[in-house]
C-alpha cells in the first residue's frame, strides 16, 4: 500500500488516480500510524513552498517524513513535494523577511528562481525532455530523452550531484530528479506525464 501525505496538496487526487490505474490502493492520510506502516510513501505538492511548510508544521509532519525516509522505506516526492525535501528555497523570501524559506532538510540543496530570458515564459510550464543518468531506478526503462510534463516557477539546485537522476533545460539547467537510495524526487509531474509517467511511477511502486 502506499500512502500520500494528505497536507492539502492540489494534486493528490491525480497521483491517487494514476496510482490506481497501476492497480495499487493508495491511502491519502496525515495519519503517524498509517504513514510509518506504509508500504512506500509519496509527497505530492503544489503551490507556494512557504505555506506548504506551514501546513506541514500545522499537521505535525515535519518529523514524520524525515523518520520515514530515514527509516529506509521508499519514498517519492512531487514537484513541490521533491522542492520541501531540500534545505530552502527563494519561493516566499518576500514574506520571510528576505531570507530563504527553510525546508525539510532532508537532502543538501536550494530551490532558486529560474531566471527570466528572451522567449522563455515562467513559469515554466508543459512538455521538455529529460536527460537520464544511467542507473537509475526511477527511470528504468524510460527511454533517455523522454518528455515529461512541468509546471513550476522555481528549481532545484542539489548540492551533491551524484543524487542527480534526470536533468533538463530551461535558460538553465534544472536538476529535474534526485535518486538517494529508496529516496526520490521529481521536479516534473508523473501522474500527467502520460505513458512515461506512468512507467516512472510503475518503477517507483517496485522497489520494495
Amino acid at each position: 500500500m502506499t500512502a500520500l501525505i494528505d497536507y492539502d496538496a492540489g494534486n493528490m487526487r491525480s497521483v491517487e488516480k494514476a496510482l490506481k490505474s497501476l492497480g495499487d490502493t493508495p491511502l491519502i492520510t496525515r495519519d503517524r500510524e498509517e504513514l510509518l506502516s506504509a508500504d512506500r510513501v509519496i509527497l505530492p505538492g503544489v503551490g507556494a513552498y512557504r505555506d506548504c511548510m506551514e501546513k506541514l508544521r500545522s499537521y505535525g509532519l515535519t518529523d514524520i517524513i524525515p523518520e520515514i525516509i530515514s527509516a529506509g522505506k521508499p519514498f517519492l516526492g512531487i514537484c513541490l513535494g521533491m522542492q520541501l525535501l531540500f534545505d530552502s528555497s527563494e519561493e516566499g523570501m518576500e514574506e520571510n523577511g528576505g531570507k530563504p524559506v527553510q525546508g525539510l532538510g532532508v537532502l543538501k540543496g536550494r530551490i532558486l528562481k529560474i531566471p527570466a530570458s528572451a522567449g522563455r515564459k515562467i513559469p515554466h510550464m508543459g512538455w521538455n525532455s529529460i536527460t537520464i543518468r544511467p542507473g537509475s531506478r526511477l527511470f528504468s526503462g524510460v527511454g533517455n530523452g523522454a518528455f515529461v510534463y512541468f509546471v513550476h516557477s522555481y528549481y532545484l539546485k542539489a548540492e551533491d550531484e551524484g543524487t542527480v537522476a534526470a536533468t533538463t533545460e530551461y535558460g538553465v539547467s534544472i536538476h529535474a530528479a534526485v535518486e538517494k537510495g529508496n529516496l526520490f524526487g521529481c521536479q516534473f509531474h508523473p501522474e500527467k506525464s502520460s505513458e512515461t509517467g506512468l512507467k516512472i511511477l510503475k518503477n517507483f511502486l517496485g522497489v520494495c
